[in-house]
C-alpha cells in the first residue's frame, strides 16, 4: 500500500534526488530506503552472531548439543 507523505530537503539534495531519480523519485527514495532496511537487518544479524559467539557458555552447550545430535540414529 503506498502512502504519500512530506519531507523537507535541502537544495543540494534535491538537486541530486532529480538527477538521480530522474523521472520516478518516489521509487528511487523506496528503493534506497529498502537497501537501507536490509543493510540494517545484516547489520543486527551480524552484532547478534557476534555477541553470540562471545558467550562462552552458549559455545560449551552447542558443543554439548552437537555431540547428542547423531545419538539413537543408525548409520
Amino acid at each position: 500500500m503506498a502512502v504519500r507523505t512530506t519531507f523537507t530537503l535541502d537544495g543540494q539534495t534535491l538537486a541530486l534526488l532529480k538527477h538521480m531519480g530522474g523521472t520516478n523519485r518516489s521509487a528511487y527514495i523506496n528503493m534506497l530506503l529498502t537497501q537501507e532496511r536490509q543493510r540494517h537487518l545484516e547489520q543486527a544479524v551480524l552484532q547478534s552472531n557476534r555477541k553470540e559467539a562471545g558467550d562462552k557458555a552458549h559455545q560449551e552447550e552447542l558443543t554439548l548439543l552437537e555431540t547428542t545430535l547423531a545419538d539413537g540414529l543408525e548409520e
